[in-house]
């Protein structure tokens, strides 16, 4: 059975999203490694290992270097702990997925059978991107045997670039978030409740990742514009700005939470936002929480992404100015009873069209039919191939 390591520059409990439902799904049936990015410690280096599941393992390197990430440094490190802990597991047969390029030379000494590149993010669009990530992303799609997109526009961005691009749109947990199916009682209903007790209606509201995609300034102008509706933003505050996040009484800044009081909290509000500022950072975002919200049973308001318009154009109301965006808002605040029960019927035909466990199955079909490829070759022939990191790093630069 082929084991997958999986290098991500998100943390497995830092938000729950696509990376932790696809591995999740896939530990069902294979073996999964998900390596986080180093952290910092004193001492001598050494891998934190957390089992979450019979076949899911979280790998966190700890070293005492002071760079970030998966940098040039910190790589001799990370190998070492890497192939010590994969001869200790007995695993020969592996096959490595890539959220980050930049972790791509960790893999250059292995002989994975296949090599996946799960695109969910233009990760080189965001701020403060390291310049070496674009030569490293073209290494990885000249070595990956597989290339996933999360959305319409980034596989239209990518299927140029290598021969097996394939639209696996990040999809939803749709009982998790649906009404009928929250515990009222249970600790994250009351946490939650507590949360939204002293937050007067109507209540507008956002979870997910507060960075420099959000438009603070549509926020801002949303609150002070209508004082009379309370904003409620849920999520880590990462790469933003501090100064550019508004402040105003309305404005609730609720921090992280728990993906479990997640659908409680969605529970209370009257309008879900995706409040994403327009620009060339937001061209590729794939627009993933529309569909939670949506098996929330909320209406939704968003600014006009490209992925919410051609996928959701009839199930979400877009708006980007200011004034055009609280008309939308005060649009979804006053739906008829009747409104209201044509929008579930067809926003329940988008929410169960599929499941991250149909996205594991068709992963699976895909690693099945390369690996069963493979097979077919002459063992020479399968070396080599596998072993063509090291050169595509070399022929780049990296």
């Amino acid at each position: 059975m082929t084991a997958l390591i999986v290098f991500s520059h998100l943390r497995w409990g830092f938000a729950y999203q696509r990376p932790q439902h696809l591995m999740a799904a896939l530990a069902q049936h294979l073996p999964v490694l998900f390596v986080e990015e180093p952290v910092r410690t004193s001492g001598p280096a050494r891998l934190e290992c957390r089992t979450l599941g019979p076949r899911l393992q979280v790998l966190v390197p700890h070293t005492p270097l002071p760079q970030v990430g998966f940098h040039g440094e910190q790589l001799p490190l990370l190998r070492r702990l890497l192939d010590a802990h994969l001869n200790g597991l007995g695993l020969a047969d592996i096959g490595v997925w890539f959220y980050t390029p930049l972790a791509l030379p960790l893999a250059a000494s292995w002989r994975p059978r296949v090599v996946v590149y799960d695109c969910m993010d233009e990760l080189s669009g965001l701020q403060n991107a390291p310049p070496l990530l674009r030569q490293r992303e073209a290494a990885l799609l000249q070595r990956a045997d597989i290339v996933l997109t999360s959305g319409p526009s980034l596989y239209e961005a990518k299927r140029a670039l290598h021969p097996n691009v394939h639209y696996l749109p990040s999809t939803v947990d749709a009982e998790h978030f649906a009404p009928h199916e929250l515990a009222v009682n249970d600790a994250e209903a009351i946490a939650a409740a507590r949360l939204m007790q002293p937050v007067a209606r109507p209540r507008l509201g956002y979870f997910g990742l507060i960075d420099e995609r959000i438009d603070f300034e549509l926020i801002d102008a949303l609150a002070a514009m209508r004082r009379d509706w309370q904003l409620v933003m849920v999520g880590p505050v990462v790469r933003a700005d501090r100064r550019s996040v508004p402040h105003r009484p309305n404005i609730h800044w609720l921090g992280p939470q728990p993906y479990q009081r997640l659908p409680h909290l969605l529970a209370a509000w009257d309008v879900a936002l995706m409040p994403f500022a327009i620009n060339d950072i937001t061209r590729f975002v794939h627009p993933s929480k529309a569909l939670e919200y949506m098996a929330g049973e909320k209406p939704v308001v968003s600014t006009p992404l490209p992925d919410v318009v051609s996928l959701y154009g009839d199930l979400v109301r877009t708006a980007r100015r200011p004034r055009e965006f609280a008309e939308a808002c005060a649009a979804a605040l006053a739906e008829t009873p009747w409104q209201r029960s044509e929008r579930l019927v067809r926003a329940a035909a988008t929410v169960y069209r599929t499941s991250w466990k149909e996205h594991a199955r068709q992963v699976r079909a895909l690693l099945g039919e390369h690996l069963a490829r493979m097979d077919e070759t002459e063992p020479s022939t399968v070396q080599e191939g596998a072993m063509l990191v090291a050169p595509a790093l070399r022929r780049w630069g990296v």
